[in-house]
């Protein structure tokens, strides 16, 4: 792994267990913006206009509109092996929420496989 997504996993490790979502910003070198503008629609970065930052990453831990971690983490790789420099940065964490869905009508084994999956 290169250093977005060496920073990527660090930011990652120092998140408490019950972290819902994040917002990342990302700096890159400008003179490969295309190149990462390209590479980084696979995690729906969010290009800044008349900024400091170049891009945000919003990124879910089990739920939620944003792009999954491992998927922004092997965006991130991406751009390493690309050999495209940049600076990663935590803006916002968010804690706690919890997910509501419905479950009427739904037999216990959905049920259950639901307890299961948000107990990890």
């Amino acid at each position: 792994m290169g250093a977005l997504a060496d920073t990527f996993s660090e930011v990652l490790s120092t998140l408490p267990s019950d972290w819902t979502d994040l917002e990342l910003d990302l700096r890159i070198d400008e003179r490969r913006y295309i190149d990462a503008a390209a590479i980084l629609t696979q995690a729906n970065a969010q290009p800044y206009s008349h900024h400091d930052w170049h891009f945000r990453l919003l990124v879910a831990h089990q739920f939620g509109h944003a792009a999954a971690a491992p998927v922004v983490r092997k965006t991130l790789e991406l751009l390493d092996d690309a050999g495209i420099a940049g600076e990663l940065v935590l803006r916002e964490l968010r804690t706690g929420r919890v997910e509501v869905t419905q479950m009427w009508g739904r037999p216990e084994s959905v049920r259950r496989d639901f307890r299961r999956l948000r107990q990890q």
